[in-house]
């Protein structure tokens, strides 16, 4: 019990550090006209190809995907945010405390969670409602959830690359970057994922986004409750899985570190 209470104590703490960064990078006055205005133009590009194309599936289809992919890459700015804590130079400090490291790098972060869900939610709804597209009520107000399932699971996975990365911190935004790429191209975003080759699509079952986008459609295509909770609880292994290799990246990086000396106070 007493672990948990520091863990929870800990990842608080971290959160209200990263909650900190975050206003000072955003104001409720640019978050909502800068940044969201940013996204709401990302999704508005991607569905005017489809009425480029003159099809109001690709529309629609288009809209969908890159909305929910929003989160996805505003979760995985944890990749960059992971670094902070070597460049401060607190990481040896944080090998030399009771509670793991992960712990405060998750919490370190999570301010992208709840601003990613937002404006993956506001640019859906915004774009569908300038494109005219017919949503199915009350079942579209679950969106949101769906879309906050995706940026956890995207987020567990920036921890990931985000331990990767502390060995490298100048490749920190071409790590997140190629990622982002590559599950926009395989994940189901702007084209299926059977138009992949099988090989292609079992990687794209392993990424985040692959089986919460799915959910997201099924659930406004009318599909039962029990594809959609299917897709929902594919999305959350994929994210533990990813924590898992998160937590066994940190580790090896605080071991080799140990062993050479290399857990510096400046990088």
């Amino acid at each position: 019990m007493n672990t948990l209470v520091r863990t929870l104590r800990t990842m608080r703490h971290s959160a209200a550090s990263g909650f900190a960064d975050f206003a000072r990078m955003f104001t409720w006055r640019t978050w909502t006209t800068a940044w969201l205005g940013r996204v709401i133009t990302q999704v508005l590009f991607f569905a005017l190809i489809g009425l480029l194309l003159g099809d109001a599936d690709a529309v629609r289809f288009l809209l969908i995907g890159n909305a929910v992919m929003i989160a996805a890459s505003e979760s995985l700015m944890t990749v960059a945010s992971t670094t902070w804590e070597r460049r401060a130079g607190t990481l040896p400090l944080l090998v030399a405390s009771p509670t793991s490291p992960l712990v405060v790098f998750i919490g370190r972060s999570v301010q992208w969670l709840p601003s990613g869900t937002s404006s993956a939610t506001v640019a859906f709804f915004v774009v569908a409602g300038v494109f005219g597209i017919d949503l199915p009520w009350p079942q579209a107000l679950l969106v949101p959830a769906l879309i906050a399932v995706v940026a956890v699971s995207a987020y567990l996975f920036g921890s990931f690359l985000g331990a990767l990365v502390l060995r490298a911190m100048d490749a920190r935004n071409l790590v997140s970057n190629i990622a982002i790429w590559s599950m926009m191209a395989i994940c189901g975003v702007n084209v299926p994922t059977d138009f992949w080759p099988r090989g292609i699509q079992a990687v794209a079952s392993f990424l985040p986004v692959t089986h919460g986008l799915q959910a997201v459609r099924d659930l406004l295509d009318g599909a039962g409750t029990t594809v959609v909770l299917q897709g929902v609880g594919l999305e959350l292994l994929v994210g533990a899985g990813w924590l898992v290799l998160a937590l066994l990246s940190i580790q090896r990086l605080i071991d080799h570190g140990r062993r050479t000396g290399t857990i510096e106070y400046a990088s």
